[in-house]
């Protein structure tokens, strides 16, 4: 398919393996124009020196430390739209696409001027046919930002095209001008988490469709990068930053609900932690509450 120019950003940390797997699925894309960068975020495993040397048609920015997923991928996204980018789509680096990825995605992108974000359907890498993402719920009353269909099996009922709260991160592709009037991801949600959510809501306020293509297909080495599902690091500043997101877009009303039933999730959650004895991951969770805590005040 012939079409609007993309720029396709992977960002990278540490994972020279991930990665060289995934730039080789991405640049089987059927999309005529589209160009590949990958955004180092101060890798220290060879990263930097495997793409120059086996992928030398690629552009690479190495940024000299860790800035995390939302700044890391702002480099990028910057550099894209210096280079006339009119399309930017962010990709994980532990992701396999299907050659029809983008095609699929763009094809709806052109269909309506309103769309500004657009996300594909996700699976596990290691169970091709259970979702990861069919879509993204917020649910103000809850404070609960979540997949939809995650961890079911793929029978179909989330096969039409259709609006959607957020897209995640892993696989996001933005019209220009949403950056351009919304800004880029905010470093408030930095390192990680939650990000993906704040620049949609924002896109959405602006006006624009965030729209979800079942059509796009990519299967994700889910929590590869980050340490497993259940990472203290993940648990921290998932917590921290969701209760950031709903402080600035919750109406007054919804925080009624949103500490009982924050709290009543997250004693059934310690509960079963503590069954197995992941005391680690029950720690990250308090500190993830006192972080968001202090911030609430602030």
């Amino acid at each position: 398919m012939t079409g609007p120019k993309v720029y396709c950003i992977i960002l990278n940390f540490n994972a020279k393996e991930l990665l060289t797997a995934t730039i080789e699925s991405v640049r089987r894309l059927d999309y005529s124009d589209f160009k590949i960068i990958v955004v180092d975020n101060g890798s220290n495993d060879g990263s930097q020196v495997l793409v120059k040397s086996r992928f030398p048609e690629i552009t690479l920015i190495e940024n000299p430390e860790n800035l995390g997923f939302g700044e890391g991928n702002n480099v990028g996204i910057r550099y894209a739209l210096n280079e006339g980018a009119q399309w930017i789509f962010l990709l994980n680096n532990d992701i396999r696409v299907a050659p029809n990825l983008l095609s699929a995605l763009m094809n709806v992108a052109i269909s309506d001027k309103r769309i500004g974000i657009i996300g594909p359907k996700i699976y596990y890498e290691s169970e091709p046919n259970k979702i990861w993402y069919a879509g993204g719920k917020i649910n103000y009353f809850t404070g609960i930002i979540s997949h939809r269909g995650l961890r079911e099996i793929d029978d179909g009922r989330y096969d039409h095209v259709e609006d959607t709260d957020y897209v995640t991160g892993c696989a996001m592709l933005v019209k220009r001008e949403v950056f351009e009037r919304v800004g880029l991801f905010d470093p408030a949600f930095s390192p990680m988490y939650t990000e993906d959510a704040d620049l949609c809501t924002r896109a959405r306020r602006h006006g624009y469709r965030v729209v979800y293509v079942p059509q796009g297909k990519v299967w994700h080495k889910v929590s590869a990068s980050t340490g497993g599902n259940f990472a203290p690091a993940k648990i921290k500043y998932k917590i921290e930053h969701n209760l950031i997101f709903f402080k600035r877009y919750a109406n007054w009303y919804h925080w009624f609900t949103i500490p009982i039933c924050v709290a009543g999730a997250s004693l059934i959650f310690i509960f079963y932690q503590l069954l197995k004895g992941n005391f680690v991951v029950v720690t990250s969770l308090f500190n993830g509450f006192a972080k968001a805590l202090g911030r609430l005040r602030a």
